[in-house]
């Protein structure tokens, strides 16, 4: 028998998604349940940066019955689901050991606390933001209460999620004013009568909203809202979210000169090398971040006055932009390896989970998951 002590995936999920809502994943991505069943318990779960062969095994060995990765192993669409390949076949693999899959990917690097800032954390940075807000992410919404049911609701909107802005949550705007309206013949009016004008004191209640949460707090709106018929208008805000974003901007303790700050990525990210542009001259105190694939921030980093940008994948030709018009470095632009920025994520998330389900063993895999190997002659 199920032990109910023990949380589901479901509701291991709801956490997460509470946290890094899928909504906020760039629309390329594929986050959430990857395989199994939502319902099931969970004793015993495993935490890596990527699903391989390696990872499944030691989930079998140790008894796991969920996996959490960073990166979904479901990136792109199966046209089959065979042995023959290397994502099919773990797939088919996990579905005969009856080990789930989770995955948050894009939506965690840009949670607040997510991948970046975990990045920004191990590298010693001290007062920490993001380092570029998502844009067209926010709207506001406007309903109008009888101002008997002004306080329920306004804290279901905020308990659904309305109003957080930055550290603060529960924000909102009232204005009182006036309703006017007509109930119809087959209406059922909370004040007033059919066929009859009625007015009634009620109040404007204004939220900010997250657009990945709106359905969520629109729902609740109307579960706590008196009138059969509730009036509301939703308008986007041109303004960057405060509670959601990519990459991180923070400062170290004391200025260092590069050759140091070098040294300290690669010591404690445990890269055996370094790709790098920059002046070895240059005095390094404000630090812009990315875990993985980050090179498209280099301008927005230049922006917020960055000393230096450590993130991965750079291509040859992305190192020119930090390059002024004499061809010197304005900033150092620092490769340190998608799986060397990124492998953060595993401790993050154990330590994130063992906090919120105490009961269940969350284990950081011991396996390298990363396939590149770094040859120095």
């Amino acid at each position: 028998m199920p032990d109910p002590a023990f949380p589901t995936i479901r509701e291991i999920a709801a956490a997460l998604e509470a946290w890094a809502p899928p909504g906020s994943a760039q629309s390329y991505d594929n986050v959430g349940l990857q395989v199994g069943d939502a319902g099931q318990r969970v004793r015993h779960a495993l935490v890596a940066l990527d699903l391989t062969p390696a990872v499944l095994e030691e989930a079998r060995s140790t008894g796991a019955t969920l996996i959490i990765t960073h990166h979904p192993l479901l990136f792109h669409p199966l046209r089959r689901l065979t042995p023959d390949d290397l994502a099919g076949g773990l797939a088919l693999r996990l579905a005969e050991a009856g080990i789930a899959l989770y995955s948050l990917h894009t939506n965690l690097d840009a949670a607040p606390g997510g991948v970046s800032f975990a990045l920004a954390e191990r590298l010693g940075l001290t007062d920490v933001r993001f380092l570029d807000p998502l844009p067209e992410t926010l709207c506001k919404l406007v309903t109008f209460v009888p101002s008997s049911h002004f306080d329920a609701v306004r804290a279901a909107l905020a308990e659904a999620g309305a109003g957080r802005i930055g550290d603060y949550d529960a924000c909102a705007f009232a204005l009182e004013g006036t309703g006017f309206f007509r109930p119809g013949a087959e209406a059922d009016p909370f004040i007033g009568r059919a066929g009859a004008l009625e007015s009634v004191r009620e109040m404007r209640l204004e939220v900010e909203v997250a657009r990945w949460d709106l359905e969520r707090v629109i729902r609740a709106m109307k579960t706590a809202h008196p009138y059969e018929e509730v009036a509301y208008d939703v308008y986007p805000v041109q303004q960057p979210a405060t509670r959601a974003g990519l990459g991180a901007l923070g400062r170290l303790p004391e200025p260092e000169p590069l050759t140091a700050f070098l040294r300290r990525v690669a010591e404690r990210l445990e890269a055996g090398s370094l790709r790098y542009a920059g002046n070895p001259a240059a005095r390094i105190e404000t630090v812009a971040v990315c875990g993985g694939a980050g090179s498209h921030l280099t301008r927005t980093a230049l922006r917020a006055g960055a000393d230096a940008f450590v993130t991965a994948d750079v291509s040859y030709h992305r190192f020119f932009d930090v390059l002024d018009p004499d061809g010197h470095p304005r900033m150092a632009l620092i490769d340190a390896g998608h799986y060397e920025t990124e492998a953060v994520t595993e401790t993050l998330l154990c330590e994130w989970l063992g906090r919120r389900f105490p009961g269940v063993t969350w284990q950081r895999t011991r396996t390298r998951t990363s396939p590149m190997h770094t040859f120095t002659p």
